[in-house]
């Protein structure tokens, strides 16, 4: 039995000063997943993460799994797909109420 091609990952982490989820775009962290830039090399991913950390612009850095739905990145395991959107408890908060 072969192995399944794992799925593309992109990097995420909470914004030091405000606390919000942010993806790595590539220049920089971005609060949509849709700009996030995948991971193509884990050493280089750990890497920044611990540069970024360092400089304690984010803190808990860590790659998940993606899917594509319509050319945009979505979270393949529930925890970050809620992570993306917000608080749960109030829909007229955070990203899901279109901030």
């Amino acid at each position: 039995m072969t192995k399944p091609e794992p799925l593309p990952r992109i990097l995420n982490a909470n914004d030091l000063a405000t606390g919000d989820v942010v993806y790595w775009s590539g220049s920089k962290w971005t609060r949509h997943i849709a700009e996030a830039e995948m991971i193509a090399d884990n050493d280089a991913a750990d890497a920044l993460g611990k540069t970024e950390m360092a400089a304690r612009r984010v803190v808990d850095v860590y790659p998940f799994e993606v899917n594509f739905e319509n050319g945009v990145p979505v979270p393949a395991r529930y925890r970050e797909r809620v992570r993306s959107l917000g608080p749960s408890v109030r829909l007229d908060l955070g990203k899901q109420a279109g901030e």
